[in-house]
């Protein structure tokens, strides 16, 4: 039955008003079947009936001598009685079968073979008694007079099952997405920046090309592009850093990240980063509304897009997320900076490295909660580098207290959504900096709380405000010991399923923890487009 369908579906082509049968049986049309439908009960096969009705059949011009096969032919209406009385063919969609039109040998011939297939599935089930004798002298009569179609048909399928055995064995051909990403800023840093105060008009752009080998894996390797500058706040702090910045500089060109995911079981999810690896790009940040993958999608800031604990280092390396269950994931990762350099204090295994280990609980999806820490070694620039040895979240006095150290950080991050338009999210870190270079260690804080208006105005817009404090070291730094807060307010309105135009303010208060150092209040327009 399932090979007849397969074949009424490619043979359909056709026309679609051709098929098999008619929607009703009428043999009274044809005298020399006449017998056949009259006739309730089949004697012996071997009798004297049974002969003269074999007789009666071979009476009929033989259907081999057409090149198609009539509704008034004996063979059309015999077949079409079989498939009524055993339901050997589903018909249209609409359970008609429109059998009133002339239909091709080949065509007749598959429609033969699911009744063949039918009774023989009936009687291989216990059920031949449903089958009667002469419905098997029909059958018969019908494969001698279609043979050579038959065994066309058949070879076709027998084709078709190995070239089908064939894909399924190799479905996957590998395949390559094109992402992209375009950014255009206008930002300005109306008070509180040492290197300048115009208003600038900067731009990124990223293209992302995903390879997939076997439909299970992607291979990521991205291009990126742009012309953007820091706005510098004294004392050489990144505080107030925007996502937009992460870029090269003088719109030249570069592969800025090369990343591979894979699968291995149905529990692990592997992530092997080649080039500008970091933490954030595969382990849960407990941050789903604030944090785009991209950095242009929603908060403005580096710092208001997730905890900076997932800034500690970067580079190359791997690491995994193992599902202990559907609401629990344990990652571990190792990061090198100075993966590619030969030198001593270098290397692999042997220079600048994060080690990474996390376990986060989902209980459900309107809530997480997430518990990290991470073993650093750093001999050249910042702690919350991303791996490329500049500040990029936090004051200088707390990136950048020793220039050799060995760093331990704990942190806590957890998200709640109150209902679809409003959530909350927050983290809260330290890090523990000891200096190999001489004596003294150094304590580094910082925290946050984030608010989340999902869909605010309309699908697909996004409000976030989020208030906290950078990482600044505590004690008793050099030349200050001022609290440093972050204030970020934005709003990203979606203009079309591509556009995207993110207005917002960043305020800094005592930049570089420094209450002498004015306030920087920065205002920017960032404009989205992706394909």
């Amino acid at each position: 039955m399932v090979l007849g369908a397969d074949v009424l579906a490619s043979t359909s082509a056709h026309a679609e008003d051709r098929n098999l049968v008619a929607g009703t049986a009428n043999f009274a049309d044809n005298s020399s079947v006449t017998t056949i439908a009259q006739t309730p009960k089949i004697p012996a096969i071997n009798s004297d009936a049974n002969v003269q009705q074999i007789n009666r059949m071979s009476q009929v011009t033989s259907v081999s001598q057409f090149s198609d096969v009539q509704p008034t032919d004996w063979a059309f209406q015999a077949l079409q009685s079989l498939v009524e009385r055993y339901g050997c063919i589903a018909g249209y969609p609409n359970s008609t079968y429109r059998g009133n039109r002339a239909i091709t040998r080949y065509e007749f011939a598959a429609g033969l073979n699911a009744c063949l297939s039918r009774i023989n599935e009936l009687i291989a089930t216990a059920t031949s008694d449903l089958v009667t004798k002469q419905d098997l002298i029909t059958l018969q009569r019908l494969q001698e007079e279609f043979t050579t179609e038959l065994a066309t048909l058949r070879g076709r399928v027998d084709n078709l099952e190995a070239r089908t055995a064939e894909l399924e064995a190799n479905q996957f051909s590998t395949t390559t997405k094109l992402s992209a990403e375009a950014i255009f800023v206008i930002t300005n840093a109306f008070q509180g920046t040492v290197n300048g105060d115009n208003t600038v008009f900067q731009d990124r752009v990223r293209l992302v090309f995903k390879t997939s080998f076997t439909g299970k894996d992607t291979l990521n390797t991205r291009l990126s592009t742009g012309n953007t500058t820091i706005l510098q706040l004294p004392g050489g702090s990144a505080e107030g850093l925007q996502t937009f910045n992460l870029a090269p500089s003088n719109n030249s060109l570069s592969v800025d990240w090369l990343s591979y995911y894979f699968a291995v079981g149905n529990k692990i999810d592997a992530y092997i980063g080649a080039v500008n690896g970091v933490f954030f790009d595969f382990v849960p940040t407990l941050s789903p509304y604030l944090e785009s993958a991209t950095g242009g999608g929603r908060a403005l800031t580096e710092f208001a897009s997730s905890s900076p604990i997932y800034r500690i280092g970067g580079g190359a390396g791997g690491g995994f997320n193992y599902r202990l269950s559907d609401q629990l994931v344990f990652s571990l990762a190792y990061l090198a900076g100075d993966h590619a350099n030969p030198q001593p204090d270098s290397g692999f295994f042997n220079g600048q490295y994060s080690a990474f280990g996390q376990i986060a609980w989902n209980p459900n999806n309107n809530s997480g909660i997430g518990l990290t820490y991470i073993n650093a070694y750093q001999n050249r620039g910042a702690i919350f580098d991303l791996g490329s040895g500049f500040t990029l979240v936090g004051t200088e006095q707390a990136n950048t207290p020793f220039e050799r150290m060995i760093t331990n950080s704990y942190g806590v991050e957890a998200f709640y959504k109150f209902s679809p338009r409003f959530a909350v999210n927050g983290f809260f870190g330290y890090t523990n900096a000891k200096n190999l270079a001489g004596s003294g260690s150094a304590d580094i804080w910082y925290y946050a709380l984030g608010l989340a208006f999902p869909d605010l105005g309309k699908q697909g817009n996004l409000g976030g405000v989020l208030v906290g404090a950078e990482p600044y070291r505590g004690g008793n730094p050099e030349p200050a010991n001022d609290l440093s807060l972050h204030i970020e307010g934005f709003y990203k309105y979606q203009l079309t399923d591509n556009i995207a135009i993110t207005p917002g303010v960043i305020w800094i208060t005592a930049p570089a923890q420094n209450n002498d150092n004015q306030d920087a209040v920065i205002g920017t327009v960032r404009t989205t487009f992706t394909f």
